[in-house]
Formats: structure tokens, C-alpha cells, sequence
């Protein structure tokens, strides 16, 4: 019984340790498929089939407000109505609290890129890319500047390193692209 122990103690000690290189989970993203919002809002645009509307249960008093729900992915675009009632001042208050939620994660953020974008249907908007460890990754929003803004920010319930994360990321601001291009205020 020694015996056996000692030799296999020794023939274990021959073997040279190499440890795994690191590794991310595999993520396989469904295909891409569109279908228009069916809900009566004050908006319209065209979303993932891969996704559940919900209204927002964070604030029940905003009925034009709704998440995107990617139940596969662990990951929710708000999304929140604003009507434009009181003008250039009512807009530039929407605008502002915009910029500022974008920006208090700046202490966190590697960096914050953003674009201005011009929709097919004439509409103004802004995204914001974050990254670095940060809550929300993508934050965009869409307006006429007379009526409506539409603002998303996309959100995981996770704890996972953002890095790990970036084919989900990529793969939902691409969707989020298309749905700030097919935004159409009634």
C-alpha cells in the first residue's frame, strides 16, 4: 500500500503544470429579426423578436415608458417618454438631464463617445458609448424637437467585468441602432 502511494506521488511529480489560458463563456447571439412596436404610445419604432416589451415598473405614473426586454442576453433598454410641452425651455431641461445622467458615469468611465445622429425621418438624436466598468453601456436619445423625446440606456443585472460582455454590448447597440432609425413620433 505504501508502495503504491509512493509511486504514484513520484509519477505525479514529473508532469510539468500548465495552467489554461483565460477564457470567456461562449454567447451565441440569435439572428437578427425585426418586428414593429405594437402598443399604443405616442411612438412607434421597429425592435428585436428576440426581446419582451414590458411596461416600466420603476414608474407607474409614466405610462409611455416601456423596457426592452432580452430575456436570453440579461440585459433591458429603458426606454422614456418625455412630450415636448413647454418649448425650447422644456427641451433643453430634457436635454440636460440627458447629458447628465450620461455623464455621472464619467468617474467610472474609460471614456464616453458620442455621436449626433440624423435619422431617415429627419429626427435628432445622440448616442453615447461608455465604456470601462460602468452600469450602462449605451445611451442614446431621439427627438423632433417640437413634441416627443425618446431616451434609452441599456442595462445588464449582472456583476460580470463589462469585457466579457462585449459581443452582448455590440449586439444590442447594433439592435438599438436600428430601432433610433426606425423612431416614428405620432
Amino acid at each position: 500500500m505504501i508502495g503504491i502511494l509512493l509511486l504514484l506521488l513520484l509519477g505525479s511529480c514529473s508532469k510539468t503544470y500548465v495552467p489554461k489560458p483565460m477564457g470567456y463563456n461562449r454567447i451565441d447571439l440569435p439572428e437578427r429579426e425585426f418586428e414593429a412596436l405594437e402598443m399604443d404610445l405616442p411612438y412607434t419604432f421597429q425592435h428585436s423578436t428576440h426581446l419582451q416589451v414590458e411596461p416600466d415598473s420603476f414608474n407607474m405614473a409614466e405610462k409611455n415608458w416601456i423596457n426592452l426586454h432580452y430575456t436570453s442576453l440579461g440585459a433591458r433598454v429603458h426606454l422614456t417618454y418625455k412630450p415636448i410641452t413647454g418649448g425650447r425651455q422644456n427641451l433643453k431641461s430634457y436635454l440636460d438631464d440627458a447629458l447628465t445622467l450620461t455623464f455621472k458615469h464619467q468617474i467610472k468611465a474609460y471614456g464616453i463617445d458620442e455621436s449626433v445622429v440624423r435619422t431617415p425621418t429627419g429626427y435628432t438624436g445622440l448616442v453615447a458609448e461608455l465604456s470601462g466598468e460602468v452600469p450602462t453601456q449605451f445611451q442614446f436619445f431621439v427627438t423632433d424637437s417640437t413634441a416627443h423625446f425618446l431616451r434609452g440606456a441599456l442595462y445588464f443585472k449582472t456583476a460580470v467585468k463589462n469585457d466579457s460582455l462585449a459581443p452582448v454590448i455590440e449586439y444590442i447597440k447594433t439592435d438599438m441602432m436600428h430601432l433610433i432609425n426606425s423612431v416614428e413620433f405620432n
